[in-house]
């Protein structure tokens, strides 16, 4: 009598795909997708918790801000400004100088030109806080409508000015650029680096080239300046 032959099933060859015996069989794609999972949850970086925009706000606000103190036209103030904050800016929003104009924000045009520490700078190219304790003259320091400093008479008498908004920078840097000349300075028209400046005309076109009138008013403002420093043009 010939024993009826036995199939040979090998694990994982049962319709259904199941790779172990029982009622707790899964199938493969089961276990692929259970695997997967826990190789995802053992690499991930655990979860920061959430921070309100306020203090995430409030805490970069602090960060940006410092206190800074200067002179400005013989009275001294204390600010607490942002520290990307121009010089310009200092002065015209949060002291209202206005005087000090905004022309091209990128030093080109000389509107912007204070006195700072006697010499004169673009104050649209430097950080109020790179100022901490220096003395600044802006145009509302150097005279009054009563009493006008001789650059700003000089500038009414030669008409040295049409629209104005350069004037206050033109002003400035006038006054500073005659005590460059009396300080001995040299410019880059200076023939002579053994003997004193002196302001010929081609010095004066050289050490105020910073300074733009888009009006055209060059030969007035050379004449009232030649006029505060005692020569003719």
């Amino acid at each position: 009598m010939q024993n009826p032959q036995k199939s040979e099933v090998s694990p994982g060859d049962t319709d259904d795909g199941n790779i172990s015996e029982g009622s707790n069989d899964i199938t493969r794609r089961e276990f692929l997708i259970t695997s997967s999972a826990a190789v995802v949850l053992t690499v991930l970086p655990p979860v920061a918790p959430a921070q309100t925009p306020v203090a995430v706000e409030s805490r970069a606000q602090q960060a940006l801000t410092t206190k800074v103190s200067f002179k400005v036209n013989g009275k001294v103030h204390e600010l607490e400004v942002d520290t990307r904050t121009t010089l310009l800016d200092a002065l015209r929003e949060h002291l209202q100088l206005t005087g000090t104009k905004k022309g091209c924000d990128q030093g080109q045009c000389g509107a912007c030109t204070v006195i700072a520490g006697g010499r004169r700078i673009n104050s649209c190219l430097t950080l109020a806080v790179m100022h901490e304790g220096d003395n600044i003259t802006t145009i509302e320091g150097l005279g009054t409508p009563d009493k006008l400093h001789p650059m700003q008479a000089a500038f009414v008498k030669c008409d040295g000015y049409q629209c104005g908004y350069c004037t206050s920078g033109q002003i400035c840097s006038a006054v500073a650029m005659l005590g460059e000349i009396k300080a001995g300075i040299p410019s880059h028209a200076t023939a002579d680096l053994n003997a004193r400046p002196r302001l010929t005309p081609e010095e004066l076109r050289e050490r105020m080239s910073g300074n733009i009138c888009r009006c055209g008013a060059y030969s007035n403002i050379a004449e009232a300046i030649t006029e505060v420093a005692g020569r003719n043009a």
